[in-house]
């Protein structure tokens, strides 16, 4: 069986079912299903901020110091889809080439596919198979779009948000709700001259009562990636944070957040896919389509009779 070979550290087996993930095939989720129990030991890091914070050239500086520390390192890039082809555009995996090499390494890039938020919707199953494969860590790298902030937290133990100088102060920042999910800010590119002001700036605003706000102090931390300078002390800072998790409640809270937000979006997308089903199904019966431009039937309606279809129960829409 396939999640068997990934168990014993095929990595063509782990390939193949990412590939199986990621096109939501039937033979997935019965694979992933088989996979799930032998899982739950890698420690999941979200890495988010704006596009041009330098997101990528990080990542490869961090994968090369966790390697330096004898950890394995798994990679989910997620890129932006072309709106033509629905490919991912898989820039993170060529500016990652020189880990290509490396068995300790494996990088696996998505594409968005349209997903809100920025997130790939079988981003969860994959970092699930590279947990499985026995890699130690495994990094998401979002796109740096939308929700991608409040998405990544309910997706990985530590959440990291890479700022960098002179792209917004301290009240955007504050907007941004950044704060509420934030483990540990890098302020990249820190050789740029506001950069004393935005690390002051993040330090001040953690002063102040943040509702929702989820803990101590976050640590505000400087690199200059492309220098790599500062990139050993981020690599600490996460270290200390998954041990400061572990020797509490926080990894079980946090892992279990992680795997009832996986249990909402498999839900989520097979609800949705037979909610298009159904209106298909009714469109070809009765013209819903139709009727619903001409005004004869109103959403309202329309949408307890899919209920009604979906579940048999009408729900009450008053």
């Amino acid at each position: 069986m396939l999640w068997e070979r990934v168990l014993q550290g095929d990595i063509r087996a782990a390939a193949r079912l990412m590939r199986l993930a990621d096109d939501r095939s039937e033979e997935a989720r019965r694979q992933l299903a088989a996979l799930f129990p032998h899982t739950g030991k890698a420690y999941v890091i979200g890495i988010t901020g704006n596009p041009g914070a330098g997101k990528s050239t990080l990542v490869d500086k961090i994968v090369k110091e966790f390697r330096s520390r004898g950890r394995r390192v798994g990679v989910v890039a997620i890129d932006p889809s072309s709106p033509f082809s629905g490919g991912a555009i898989l820039g993170d995996r060529v500016r990652m080439q020189q880990h290509s090499t490396d068995p300790g390494v494996f990088i696996r890039s998505l594409g968005t596919r349209g997903n809100l938020g920025g997130l790939s919707r079988s981003t969860a199953d994959i970092v699930m198979v590279m947990d499985a494969l026995g890699f130690d860590v495994v990094l998401i790298e979002t796109v740096g779009v939308g929700q991608d902030e409040v998405d990544i937290v309910r997706t990985a133990h530590t959440s990291v948000v890479i700022m960098v100088p002179g792209l917004g102060d301290g009240i955007q920042i504050m907007k941004a709700g950044i704060l509420e999910i934030a483990d540990l800010f890098v302020v990249n590119k820190s050789d740029r001259p506001d950069a004393d002001r935005m690390v002051a700036e993040l330090n001040a605003i953690q002063t102040l009562s943040v509702p929702g706000h989820r803990g101590p102090k976050v640590p505000v931390l400087r690199t200059v990636a492309t220098k790599s300078e500062g990139i050993a002390e981020v690599v600490d800072g996460l270290e200390e944070h998954e041990r400061a998790l572990k020797a509490g409640d926080g990894w079980g809270q946090r892992e279990q957040a992680r795997l009832e937000e996986m249990l909402r979006s498999i839900v989520h997308e097979a609800l949705s896919a037979r909610v298009e089903r159904t209106y298909a199904q009714l469109d070809s019966r009765t013209a819903v389509s139709q009727r619903l431009l001409s005004r004869e039937l109103s959403p309202y309606d329309l949408a307890e009779t899919m209920l009604r279809e979906l579940t048999g129960i009408a729900e009450d829409t008053g």
